[in-house]
């Protein structure tokens, strides 16, 4: 052990010397830094702060850079005498030498002060059990004491004779741990004497012969002893235990020592001991521990004269103090390193050794002091170790040690030295390298920017006219067809935004939103992305989210769709048939679920990898996780986790390793046959990571893959909540009263596929039964409103369809149930026999999503209102309120923008007026003027919108008497009667840097609207702003 230590520490003092000298160097090549003017770049990074900074650090290393430069003049030029080196070197190694001999003298007290405290303590422990044990044994015999006055003398006849106290103490041996036998003397007055002997059938003998004379024990007869001498009160010995039954009849006030003991005893009612003595026949030197035992009423503040006429007895215990100590030195497993000696020192200038001897080896020893619980004697035990002390091998090697560490690093500063010169031209060049690496990272965001730009503008104007559109006359399926072209157009921007998300993750600079959306709306909307997609393949494709999940959450709609999206999109890929499934759960609920994936209870019937897995390393999942941080116990924070699971080709095992960094493909042949970036996975797992979330994956091949994640949003509204809620497009009011008390009933032989429509129908107010098939089915048909039929259960057999319309017809219902059949692509060539005919039934084409299954069941049924309402209804009222008899001037040098902006404001009232640049903007808003809001690009050109929103600032500050005169170009005669103190501005840009948000808060604008935007922005930004002024 002694060598692993002396390892570690000079492990441990060598990294601190290395350290050091790091430390040193580092020092040095800092101030060559600053001196050398290479900090101006990082300046420029650490701002205001950072030039105090360096400042103060000038003023602090000022000296230190001085002594460096001639440092390195006189140090590293080869001119430099060798006898400077040799001074240097020796001044080191005698240093060192000093400082060695040193820590050798401190570790070697070091280790002889351990050694006391080491043999304190074992001295201590000792010392502790022998008083335990004693006090357990002088409490047992206390309570004999009271025993005896209880049963011999308070009752008569007596319970007690020497046949039962023997039996009894022989028993309770093993609570008097110390003790070797116990006895009962009885007090016997001298007129009681001759009854008393006549009476136990032997004489009372005297005890100081035998204090005079010790015996051996093979020697020791009792009945050669002496009778004892005519005294007023005698002591015989009637009870013993069966080890020392040769007490028996002995007088204990016979001898001097006993006599003091047991007349001590009784006057302070307390257990008192004697002086060591030799035993009888064992010749040990012992003790006895003496109570008195009195009447049982005697109080129990009796004085010292009502104990003496009160006492009946005294019983006592020997103690064989040898044997005992050697028992308990043996139950300890370092005997053998210490000796004990056991004095009794109530004599301080001459104590009486009761066990040990006085042999040691050692120098030092530790006295431990004993309280068996007379306050008259004192006792001691002292403790030696039996070995001499070893020598100090850990202080002699960390010393040597440490003298050879100094040597090395000597050497090792003596190399750095010589090669600080090529380490400096090293380094210049390193800095050149950055200062090419930092202008190619400023090209590079300048061309994303750029792209962004010239990507979005086109983009702004195809969505803003499929919008636009949507506000025409459209029916159910010209409605459909738009959605999907504009969830077409948002997924193509999506890819765009792909490649700027992982610049900004390389850069640090994503963030998220917090706005309130609808979750299921989301996924509606994705599943129309890719509902056309897995119609080619014959894939089914689904999702479902608990009923437990708020309606409304607070957080980033926009990054969560995208996760979606890239999970889904992959799945698509790599999926040729069964299903894509994605559902959506609080955590709580999926903590303890024992669900286990089979082919029996799966969507659409095909093995896949089990989703419990993909969580498994989970910490807000597993039992030892933060679950309680997740969990959605608090009212404002709300712990989803979202799995995506698929039957597709899988992972193989090798490229599940990498499947999460960025551009990486499972294999060459993948990435032909399927394209992509690669860097849609990566991207998820960073934004799952802003979610203060985890993502995980299982995945088998040939059997597919489950993705899950999860994501902490709240469902309290954010603290500026005006113009922050994002209603999601194109979704009606799904619970709409044309349904509200209708009853649908589902037939479908897999549970998952049920739950999964139930949860559709359930969003549009209908109630919904389930049977698994068309015979259970007609149980119960003539109590709804309609039927929904999975394609696999109607053309199982086309007789009991049959004969199911038929029973259809037949209920005696004014307006006979609806009869719709749930179809993919797959079952589109079988699915034709069925649209044939009056009565046949409607056909629903999966994936299915609650406006379309609306839309549907409104054409089929005859209900509600065939041409649904228009993009935004639900805010039209409020807003066109707002914005009725506004005279809103638009900004763009973009002919497309400025009709899309210009056709959302006009519809609801708004008096609109475009321009295609910055300086006719200023024109146009020179004080005074009749507009209520102005939207202004940034990129345009001649004239940027920052600038322009400057100078029309500038202007209004003119108006109110904030600048003089002459600092605008406004003449005077046009700032009176003016009423526009403060216009709001905001600003439209396809740029969607953070930096460029910033800049449009820091020139002056309002609001900010990034392109390709929905007309459902523009309105919140304008109605914030109305609001806020009005």
């Amino acid at each position: 052990m002694s060598l692993l230590y002396v390892v570690g520490f000079g492990l441990k003092l060598g990294h601190l010397l290395l350290a050091l000298c790091c430390w040193i160097v580092s020092i040095i090549y800092m101030n060559w830094f600053n001196n050398g003017g290479i900090m101006e770049t990082e300046v420029g990074f650490l701002g205001g702060g950072g030039k105090m900074w360096l400042k103060w650090w000038d003023k602090i290393s000022g000296n230190s850079r001085k002594i460096h430069q001639h440092y390195y003049q006189c140090i590293g030029s080869k001119k430099v005498r060798r006898t400077l080196w040799r001074k240097l070197l020796l001044i080191w190694v005698l240093g060192w030498v000093v400082v060695s001999f040193w820590i050798f003298l401190f570790m070697t007290l070091q280790a002889t002060e351990k050694r006391k405290e080491t043999l304190a303590s074992m001295c201590d422990e000792r010392a502790r059990m022998l008083q335990d044990q004693f006090n357990v044994s002088m409490n047992h015999i206390q309570a004999m004491s009271i025993l005896i006055s209880t049963f011999h003398h308070a009752k008569s006849p007596s319970a007690i004779d020497q046949r039962t106290f023997a039996r009894y103490t022989e028993r309770t041996a093993f609570e008097r741990p110390l003790t070797s036998g116990v006895a009962y003397a009885v007090r016997v007055l001298h007129s009681e004497r001759e009854q008393f002997e006549k009476q136990q059938g032997w004489t009372i003998k005297r005890m100081d012969t035998l204090e005079q004379n010790p015996i051996h024990e093979d020697d020791y007869a009792p009945e050669a002893l002496e009778p004892s001498p005519v005294r007023e009160e005698y002591a015989p010995v009637v009870f013993a235990q069966e080890t020392i039954s040769h007490v028996i009849s002995v007088d204990v006030l016979s001898g001097k020592e006993d006599r003091e003991n047991v007349l001590r005893a009784r006057e302070l009612g307390k257990g008192v001991l004697t002086a060591p003595f030799r035993l009888l026949k064992t010749n040990h030197l012992g003790v006895i521990l003496t109570f008195a035992v009195y009447n049982t009423d005697l109080p129990s503040n009796a004085t010292p004269n009502e104990r003496i006429q009160a006492t009946n007895g005294y019983l006592g215990g020997v103690f064989d103090i040898e044997s005992l100590v050697e028992k308990l030195l043996q139950q300890l497993a370092s005997k053998q390193t210490v000796i004990v000696n056991v004095y009794d020192t109530t004599n301080h200038t001459h104590p009486i050794p009761m066990y040990g001897s006085n042999v040691s080896d050692d120098g030092f020893y530790h006295v431990s002091s004993l309280n068996f619980g007379d306050p008259f004697r004192k006792h001691e035990m002292h403790c030696r170790f039996k070995q001499k002390p070893p020598w100090p091998w850990l202080a002699i090697a960390t010393s040597i040690g440490i003298l050879v560490i100094a040597l090395l690093v000597g050497h090792i500063f003596h190399a750095t030295v010589n090669r600080i010169a090529k380490v400096e031209d090293d380094y210049r060049e390193m800095m050149e390298l950055k200062k090419r690496a930092e202008a190619a990272d400023v090209a590079k965001s300048q061309f994303l920017a750029t792209v962004s730009h010239e990507i979005r503008t086109p983009m702004n104007g195809v969505l803003g006219m499929l919008h636009l559109l949507m506000d025409t006359d459209l029916d159910v399926t010209q409605k459909e067809y738009v959605r999907t072209a504009q969830g077409s157009g948002r997924a193509l921007v999506s890819l765009i935004n792909e490649v700027l998300d992982q610049a900004k993750i390389e850069s640090g600079k994503l963030e998220l939103e917090a706005v309130l959306f609808d979750i299921r709306a989301v996924l509606d909307d994705v599943l129309s992305l890719f509902s056309e997609k897995s119609q080619e393949k014959g894939v089914e494709l689904a999702a479902y989210v608990s009923d437990k999940v708020p309606e409304q959450l607070v957080g980033d709609p926009g990054r969560f769709r995208q996760i979606i999206t890239n999970l889904m999109g992959n799945s698509i890929k790599f999926t040729e048939k069964g299903h894509i499934f994605v559902t959506v759960h609080l955590i709580e609920e999926v903590v303890n679920s024992i669900e286990v994936a089979t082919s029996k209870n799966t969507l659409s019937g095909f093995p896949v990898a089990d989703r419990c897995q993909s969580w498994k390393g989970f910490n807000s999942v597993s039992q030892e996780g933060p679950l309680g941080s997740f969990s959605s116990s608090s009212s404002d924070r709300i712990t989803l986790i979202v799995s995506v699971e698929d039957t597709g080709e899988g992972i193989p095992q090798e490229a599940q390793s990498r499947i999460f960094t960025p551009f990486m493909q499972v294999g060459p042949s993948v990435s032909r046959k399927h394209g992509g970036t690669g860097i849609g996975l990566s991207i998820s797992k960073c934004l799952v990571g802003l979610m203060h979330g985890e993502i995980g994956f299982v995945s088998f091949p040939k059997i597919g893959s489950t993705f899950t994640f999860t994501a902490v949003f709240t469902n309290e509204s954010p603290i500026s909540t005006e113009g922050q809620t994002q209603q999601i497009n194109n979704q009606p009011h799904l619970a709409s009263s044309e349904f509200q008390g209708m009853t649908a009933l589902v037939i479908d032989p897999k549970p998952v596929r049920a739950k999964v429509l139930r949860y559709h129908i359930k969003r549009l107010g209908i109630h919904v039964e389930i049977a698994s098939d068309l015979n259970q089915g007609l149980s119960v048909i003539s109590n709804v409103d309609m039927i929904l039929v999975e394609h696999e259960v109607w053309d199982r057999d086309s007789g009991v369809s049959s004969q199911f319309i038929s029973n259809v017809r037949k209920i005696d219902r004014r307006v006979p149930p609806n009869l719709f059949v749930l179809v993919n692509s797959s079952s589109s060539s079988r699915t034709s026999s069925i649209t044939f005919g009056v009565n046949s039934p409607t056909v629903i084409v999966k994936p299915l999503r609650a406006s379309m299954l609306a839309a549907t069941l409104q054409r089929a049924m005859g209900v509600g209102n065939r041409g649904n309402p228009r993009n935004g209804e639900l805010p039209s009222l409020s807003l066109r309120h707002l914005l009725r008899g506004r005279k809103i001037l638009i900004v763009d040098d973009n002919s497309v923008n400025r009709t899309v902006a210009a056709g959302a404001l006009k519809k609801y009232g708004a008096d609109v007026v475009c321009v295609n640049s910055g300086q006719d903007a200023i024109s146009m808003l020179e004080p005074p003027h009749q507009f209520d809001a102005c939207f202004m690009d940034i990129q345009m050109p001649e004239m940027d919108g920052f600038e322009a929103t400057r100078r029309i600032r500038e202007m209004e500050r003119v108006s109110r008497g904030e600048l003089p005169v002459n600092r605008g170009e406004v003449p005077v005669e046009t700032l009176e009667n003016n009423s526009n103190c403060h216009m709001p501005i905001l600003a439209m840009t396809a740029d969607v840097i953070q930096a460029t948000h910033e800049e449009c808060l820091r020139c002056g604008m309002d609001g900010y609207v990034s392109k390709p935007f929905e007309a459902e922005q523009l309105y919140r930004e304008v109605s914030r702003c109305f609001q806020s002024t009005s």
